[in-house]
């Protein structure tokens, strides 16, 4: 004879040996005193479904004469009283039946005492530990494909994502440290042409592109020009800010050319001031971000690249002593605002295909705005932009 649950407000009493059978035997519940135990409405549902309780009384008189009712009725229930029920116990479910033991992360039951974000739904405990022991394995937060969840944060937590079919994805989301090996200093001087969307150094020293893997050669069949270098407008401004980078001549928007005010020696400050103010012009401000995101990567000694063709922000080599020997790249970054909200459906899109080409996703969340600064706070935006890095990657509990 199976035991009968009472609903307490949100909880379920259990009498009986209800301790022994359930709580010190499979981690369920929380004892009362006694053999009582209380049950949250997620462990309830399980063990009605498993057929481990005869039923629940909810005490309004519905289900058959004793107020009894069953997993059906208990499971709608319990989804028009508790938020996110039906998606939470579909994740509850899942984990227990790979093995793992499970509290809710709340007051005042045993995982409550787990130090975790109030967004956290469950902690799962090491396989054959419990919640006595309270070593914990994975820190649970449920998500619905059609919820959102703010990107900043999320490090240290298991991802749940149930989609509409309720199949359930798992995402680690850890801190996204960077840290390279490439050893490059770029030369004291260089001198190139803004153009529309790039800067031209036509007269680069080998080793900018050949060890520093900045910019990219112009090369064609027969060319009778050596040395040239096209940078990106993030490279550039990186360099610029640095005093690496002087500007001889610019092109606007119109296509017009202008000689530097100085005959190729702009004041200290130009450089910087003009590039970033292209970048804007052609991106927005998201070159702010990324310039951000560049410059923190460059001081790690990493070497970022775009990530156009992977659909990212710059991917990442850590290790760059010639470009003829180089390594595959590392990481996949993509630069999103401090306050970014995640769909689901875009997380899984950029992990999977960070996967796909055996790299890892990594967000960087930068609070640089497009706001009007004067020049040397342009110059410094990058160098004091708070950022934290976020990786994440699917998991298989």
């Amino acid at each position: 004879m199976q035991p009968t649950g009472h609903l307490r407000g949100d909880a379920v009493h259990v009498a009986g040996d209800a301790r022994q059978r359930f709580h010190d035997s499979g981690g369920y519940g929380r004892p009362l005193g006694g053999d009582e135990i209380a049950l949250s409405r997620v462990e309830a549902a399980h063990l009605l479904f498993r057929g481990d309780l005869s039923g629940v009384a909810l005490g309004d008189g519905a289900g058959d004469g004793n107020g009894e009712v069953g997993f059906e009725r208990f499971f709608v229930e319990s989804a028009a009283a508790a938020d996110r029920f039906a998606v939470r116990y579909l994740v509850y479910a899942d984990l227990r039946d790979r093995g793992f033991y499970l509290s809710p992360a709340r007051e005042p039951w045993p995982g409550g005492d787990v130090d975790a974000p109030d967004a956290v739904d469950f902690v799962a405990y090491e396989r054959g530990s419990t919640p006595d022991t309270g070593n914990v394995k994975y820190p649970v937060q449920v998500v619905g494909e059609r919820e959102s969840l703010p990107a900043a944060g999320l490090a240290g937590r298991t991802l749940a994502v149930v989609d509409e079919e309720s199949d359930i994805t798992y995402f680690a989301a850890e801190d996204g440290t960077i840290a390279g090996a490439t050893d490059y200093d770029p030369p004291d001087r260089l001198t190139g042409v803004l153009l529309a969307d790039r800067v031209v150094v036509w007269d680069a020293p080998e080793g900018l592109y050949e060890r520093g893997f900045y910019g990219q050669p112009l090369t064609g069949r027969a060319a009778a020009v050596e040395g040239a270098v096209q940078l990106s407008l993030v490279e550039a401004a990186s360099l610029a800010a640095d005093g690496v980078l002087s500007l001889s001549a610019s092109v606007d928007a119109a296509g017009a050319a202008e000689e530097s005010s100085s005959g190729g020696a702009p004041e200290a400050d130009g450089p910087a001031a003009a590039v970033v103010a292209r970048g804007r012009d052609v991106e927005g401000e998201r070159f702010d971000r990324r310039l951000a995101i560049y410059r923190r990567l460059r001081e790690a000694d990493a070497v970022p690249k775009t990530g156009f063709k992977f659909g990212a922000d710059f991917r990442t080599y850590l290790d760059v002593e010639t470009v003829e020997d180089l390594p595959h790249s590392e990481h996949l970054v993509r630069v999103v605002e401090a306050d970014h909200r995640f769909s689901p459906r875009e997380l899984s899109l950029d992990v999977r295909l960070a996967g796909g080409v055996r790299k890892e996703m990594v967000f960087a969340l930068t609070a640089v705005s497009d706001d009007d600064r004067d020049d040397t706070a342009e110059r410094d935006a990058a160098r004091d932009a708070d950022v934290e890095w976020l990786s994440v990657g699917r998991l298989t509990p």
